[in-house]
């Protein structure tokens, strides 16, 4: 009998099939759980994503290794008046195919950002309209004066609009629908590597840009292949025969080991991600519960026994090894707007819990059907398992179903779901940006991540008030009682702000992000002759 491979073994075989066996000179071998959901800049708001297409496609601002605002596409900028910012624009910049830089560009990225099919329309929020002045200045005509802008246009990818005209994509698709296009599996931006190849769930290949415009800052990563790889066993695996360079999801499990393992070194860091408990709580009946003809959701005693349940240091502890800080809000501490104060959790309560069931008139609880993720959070399978012995112990029978993300995100943001978990990872690192994504009411671009179908007109209010208030005292004053209105209210139930450590051979070198999203521009590898 022929002798089999130990699942791990052929799991990597598997994975690493479309690998050369010896890699070129200075190339970077970059692993993760996750996979991209599309090559198109303005289809997908979604971490991996954005991480490995802010290598191709770059903003008019960015950040520096020290989260301050930087010129990038753009060489400055000048407030007009409140609500007119003017930007000049670098010249000699050219995208992958030859193609010039110009303000058209900005103007047809713009009009396509904020299309409905488009997720990353919040990075606009108020950009009533983007002006030519000529080849190289552009006006942002703002409805009101936004005093995050800058920051969030940091997550505003310039796409050509010649390149989208020849293609017919000068629209993106709706990836909720599964529609597909040229900029899903082409890609082409100015930045420091250029998309070479992407067989999705297998690798997506990059090659320095020779013609990068800031030549001054680009490291010796002169190829890089990132390969997602769900098995947190087939990943360790990987890195530990030399397949891979770098990994950007270590499986906490493995953390301790990694740190005592000759041939490897880890970085530490702290993650701007907040993992999370959502509830349908907008429909009149809640998708996958046994309770008929209303919503039990709706009621605050219900989302509050669902947390009180919940041992977040047992999550802490057990499931995440240490490598979290347990949340009572989605705003993460490495985030402008955090407030230690108000991130202090309820310590678990199972008689309080029981009792606010029996107030909301669910003495014997109710069955739900519990969606999670098993490829895209740091245990995200493990986190939902812990949970459902926990709400059993008030009467909340969950049962739990798993899916990887690339169906699972579909299925959320069709807001298909009745309770499920979800992470929010916040780019701009202001907290406004996580309140009108997750918390505000669904209209337009505003409350795009708000799957939980949230509707709550006071809390809009602050929200809104927040957006305009140019005086930065004020400003972080309504945004922490938008914070305490939704804490109070229970609308959605964080569980942790994740730990991310990155695991990498000796010879390579980089940066680690709060926003989990590596830098090859910061990275270098080992020269090889």
């Amino acid at each position: 009998m022929k002798p089999t491979l130990p699942r791990w073994r052929a799991a990597l075989a598997a994975a690493l099939l479309c690998v050369p066996l010896v890699a070129p000179a200075q190339t970077l071998r970059w692993s993760g759980q996750a996979d991209i959901l599309a090559l198109d800049p303005h289809a997908a708001d979604h971490g991996t994503t954005n991480a490995l297409l802010g290598q191709c496609y770059e903003p008019l601002v960015r950040f520096n290794r020290d989260y301050q605002l930087e010129p990038a596409l753009a060489t400055r900028w000048t407030q007009i008046s409140p609500k007119q910012i003017r930007f000049e624009l670098r010249k000699g910049v050219r995208y992958h195919d030859g193609s010039p830089f110009s303000a058209d560009d900005v103007v047809f990225s713009h009009r396509r950002a904020l299309h409905p099919n488009a997720r990353t329309g919040v990075y606009l929020q108020g950009v009533a309209e983007v002006r030519r002045v000529d080849s190289h200045t552009v006006d942002f005509m703002l409805d009101a004066p936004n005093p995050a802008l800058l920051r969030t246009m940091t997550n505003f990818f310039i796409m050509n609009r010649a390149w989208a005209e020849k293609h017919k994509a000068v629209s993106p698709p709706s990836l909720r629908q599964g529609e597909e296009g040229y900029a899903v599996r082409h890609a082409n931006g100015t930045g420091p590597y250029r998309v070479t190849s992407w067989q999705p769930e297998s690798r997506l290949s990059l090659e320095q840009n020779a013609d990068w415009w800031d030549r001054q800052n680009a490291s010796n990563v002169k190829e890089a292949i990132y390969m997602p790889i769900k098995s947190d066993q087939t990943r360790i695996a990987a890195l530990m025969s030399g397949e891979v360079d770098l990994l950007s999801d270590v499986p906490t499990q493995d953390v301790a080991r990694l740190r005592s393992q000759a041939g490897v070194k880890v970085l530490d860091g702290n993650e701007a991600r907040t993992i999370y408990v959502a509830m349908d709580v907008g429909s009149e009946t809640a998708p996958g519960t046994s309770v008929v003809a209303k919503n039990p959701f709706k009621d605050a005693r219900v989302r509050e026994a669902l947390s009180l349940a919940i041992d977040r240091n047992a999550l802490q502890r057990v499931v995440m090894r240490g490598l979290s800080t347990p949340a009572a809000t989605l705003v993460a501490p490495a985030v402008q707007g955090y407030d230690k104060a108000l991130d202090a959790p309820a310590p678990p309560d199972t008689e309080r819990a029981r009792q606010l069931l029996a107030e909301a008139g669910y003495v014997q609880g109710f069955e739900i059907s519990f969606q999670c993720p098993n490829n895209r959070y740091v245990n995200d399978e493990e986190l939902c398992t812990a949970i459902v012995p926990m709400w059993a112990r008030i009467g909340i029978r969950a049962k739990l179903k798993t899916e990887p993300f690339s169906s699972y995100s579909n299925r959320m943001s069709n807001r298909e779901m009745g309770v499920f978990l979800a992470g929010w990872g916040n780019s701009v690192l202001d907290a406004h940006h996580t309140l009108t994504s997750v918390l505000r009411t669904q209209a337009g671009k505003e409350g795009l991540g708000n799957y939980s179908r949230i509707s709550d007109p006071a809390l809009d209010a602050l929200i809104d008030a927040a957006r305009i208030e140019m005086d930065a005292a004020k400003r972080t004053a309504l945004v922490l009682e938008a914070q305490q209105r939704a804490k109070a209210q229970m609308w959605l139930i964080p569980l942790h702000h994740q730990m991310r450590p990155w695991a990498m051979k000796p010879g390579v070198t980089t940066v680690h992000r709060v926003t989990d999203q590596p830098w090859l521009r910061l990275t270098t590898v080992p020269t090889k002759p």
